[in-house]
């Protein structure tokens, strides 16, 4: 298949901060060798690179693009805006990591809310979808869905992971109809 030979996604970021959210798409991607192209593109600190990428994808002939960005999360839309490619956005809550480890502030004081508004509130004619905030697995669950209506045999994958999600909360329930409540909460979060 094409989506296993050349890469139809393109996942970018704002920053390199972001690639422990974003591999998250990629994670998704690759168990189902869908192939991606990765880059880190500022839309303030690389906005001419940014504009270089939107050609480039469209060369390469990339399907989808899923951009994720926090704080004022304008990635997502800058793209948006130089292709007709659809974009997928993903709102990162911003972690200061960055700061000394003496500083207490942990992240944004936003919560993620600044990112998610700001890829959501794109203006009349320039969509942008997203998912929520720190949610890349997601934007790669979509991305292929988005795929399968070129490649219908990405519609089995698709069958499949809910089968798998809906397995795994039934085995779920009946672990904790087993043990009990208190007991599955202890070894589920403690």
């Amino acid at each position: 298949m094409t989506y296993s030979k050349k890469p139809l996604v393109g996942i970018i970021m704002g920053s390199s901060s972001d690639s422990r959210i974003m591999q998250e798409a990629s994670t998704i991607l690759d168990k189902y060798d869908i192939k991606h192209e990765d880059q880190i593109i500022s839309a303030h600190r690389t906005p001419s690179r940014l504009s270089q990428y939107a050609q480039h994808a469209k060369e390469m002939g990339f399907k989808i693009i899923i951009a994720g960005a926090g704080g004022a999360a304008h990635l997502p839309g800058m793209i948006a805006s130089h292709t007709t490619i659809p974009v997928i956005g993903v709102p990162i809550l911003v972690y200061n990591d960055r700061h000394p480890k003496t500083d207490t502030t942990k992240f944004s004081a936003f919560g993620g809310l600044d990112s998610l508004l700001s890829i959501t509130e794109m203006p009349s004619g320039s969509p942008v979808v997203s998912v929520g905030v720190n949610k890349a697995g997601n934007a790669g669950i979509y991305a292929i869905k988005i795929l399968a209506n070129e490649f219908p045999d990405l519609t089995k994958i698709l069958d499949q992971h809910k089968l798998d999600q809906h397995n795994s909360v039934v085995k779920e329930s009946d672990q904790l109809r087993t043990e009990g409540l208190s007991e599955f909460a202890k070894k589920k979060f403690m």
